[in-house]
């Protein structure tokens, strides 16, 4: 293979649950940007259309399907309907996910960083905790469980989970079942990798750090607060979706086809510490 081709994805078929919004929408681009053939899964009717028409507008292969990743049976026919359009199904990102409501710790970066009542484990419902799993752990198996019948045969494929860096630290503005569940995704992106090997399937982990999206309630939209964050970030600023683009697709493309099982951090050093 030439240099010049490890990164072609020209007519991938490529599926982004999760895939009108933050960072799955910036997968979405890198890939579409590529010439890959993108279908993002999304809950939100709206942002879906909104998204599908400005990509389209710029000469890019998207469609997208409304979809609510926790429908385990809607999924599988999602899938069966994109590879029976596209022929295909090069490459899967298992992205969808939310947060279940607010930690035990404020969003304050401060050394006085108020407890919340509310994110208290001895005030968690099982509707808060089972609603996280249900979409962030279950969803996610749901999803390589698709994407890999439909891989298998063709002995090749690769599938994308996005983790979290709460899989490494915890994360108290966010709370328990967040960490729960994204630990778990980590673990289960392990033993699928090493099923699926011998099979040239690839299985990989993108955690991200501290990105600007709805995870957390937003929090990290508020100009202050992603200020006061930034300052303890080593490469002192937060994440946005195109920090996304270059790892996205590196391990969708034939440059990461010896790469499988592991998790890659997109933080700016924050796993690392502060360094100033």
């Amino acid at each position: 293979m030439k240099l010049s081709e490890l990164f072609n994805v020209r007519d991938y078929g490529v599926i982004v649950t999760g895939g009108a919004s933050g960072i799955g929408l910036g997968y979405v681009e890198a890939l579409a940007a590529n010439g890959a053939r993108v279908t993002m899964l999304d809950l939100h009717a709206g942002r879906v259309s909104e998204e599908c028409k400005r990509l389209r507008a710029n000469g890019l292969d998207v469609q997208g399907k409304v979809l609510d990743v926790t429908d385990h049976a809607a999924l599988d026919r999602c899938f069966e309907e994109v590879v029976a359009e596209y022929g295909r199904l090069d490459v899967v990102f298992a992205n969808a996910g939310i947060d279940p409501g607010v930690g035990f710790l404020g969003a304050s970066t401060g050394a006085e960083r108020p407890r919340i009542a509310e994110g208290a484990l001895e005030h968690y419902t099982d509707a808060r905790w089972n609603r996280c799993i249900e979409v962030n752990l279950n969803a996610v198996f749901a999803t390589l469980r698709a994407a890999v019948r439909h891989m298998k045969p063709r002995h090749c494929g690769r599938i994308i989970v996005t983790t979290s860096l709460a899989t490494e630290r915890c994360e108290p503005v966010i709370g328990a079942a967040y960490m729960a569940a994204k630990a778990g995704a980590k673990h289960l992106v392990h033993n699928v990798a090493l099923e699926l090997a011998t099979y040239n399937i690839t299985v990989n982990a993108i955690a991200p750090g501290p990105f600007a999206t709805n995870i957390g309630g937003g929090h990290l939209k508020n100009p202050a607060v992603k200020s006061e964050v930034a300052k303890v970030i080593p490469m002192h600023r937060v994440g946005s979706p195109p920090d996304m683009y270059g790892v996205a697709l590196f391990l969708a493309s034939p440059a990461s086809s010896y790469v499988t099982g592991q998790q890659i951090a997109v933080d700016g050093g924050f796993g690392l510490g502060p360094a100033d």
